[in-house]
């Protein structure tokens, strides 16, 4: 017998976005998602800025391609929710999936190295098998730096990866455990520092630790 798939209520839903703070940092997302605490600055606002240029929630029809901006999305197996900035239905040949839908994430900056964007996309795409009972084989990261299109293909390690992502954001929420602060060079980028305090922070833990280490070794 198969065993039980554990679905999320709506109350338990968390924002798809939050998969990108967790991967870029955990502190991070556990101060935005626990702590509910958010600071705007350049990157963020010019986010906002650009996905507010494509979330109209509205549609357009051109020839073989549909499209849908602003698609409000959902997985209750996952747990996530949230609001894709374009989906595209490519027209198919085949009669038993007459549109594949191809979803497109748009960024600000430029393809990372990491799989942080490309997980976020694949969330997209695994809600909308579940809410459309379809397989999506693959979408698209658009940065504004570039101004160029990353094809992603969902394959089997990338939906692997979006599926723990998200299973850990849920162990996250429910532990409401803010991890401490390390800093390191991609702090300096994060909306979030002046909150978080990596540097400051970080040294008083590295002084505290130090005593700690100097008591125990005079009592030896």
């Amino acid at each position: 017998m198969d065993q039980a798939v554990e679905m999320y209520s709506d109350e338990e839903l968390i924002p798809i976005s939050a998969l990108n703070h967790l991967l870029f940092c955990k502190r991070r997302f556990a101060l935005v998602h626990i702590e509910q605490l958010w600071q705007e600055n350049l990157f963020t606002a010019q986010g906002q800025v650009m996905h507010g240029r494509v979330d109209r929630g509205d549609q357009a029809d051109r020839g073989k391609v549909r499209i849908e901006y602003g698609l409000p999305m959902k997985s209750a197996r996952l747990g996530l929710t949230g609001q894709a900035d374009v989906v595209e239905f490519h027209q198919s040949a085949s009669s038993a999936q007459k549109w594949i839908p191809f979803p497109v994430e748009y960024k600000r900056g430029k393809p990372k190295k990491d799989l942080t964007d490309k997980v976020q996309l694949c969330a997209q795409a695994l809600c909308l098998e579940e809410m459309l009972k379809l397989h999506i084989p693959a979408g698209a990261l658009f940065y504004g730096k570039t101004r160029r299109r990353l094809e992603v293909d969902f394959d089997e390690h990338l939906r692997n990866k979006t599926i723990e992502a998200a299973e850990e954001l849920h162990a996250m929420i429910e532990s409401g455990i803010t991890p401490p602060p390390t800093y390191c060079k991609k702090c300096e980028s994060c909306s979030l520092v002046s909150l978080c305090l990596p540097k400051t922070i970080g040294k008083r833990k590295t002084v505290s630790s130090w005593l700690k280490r100097m008591i125990r070794e005079d009592k030896n």
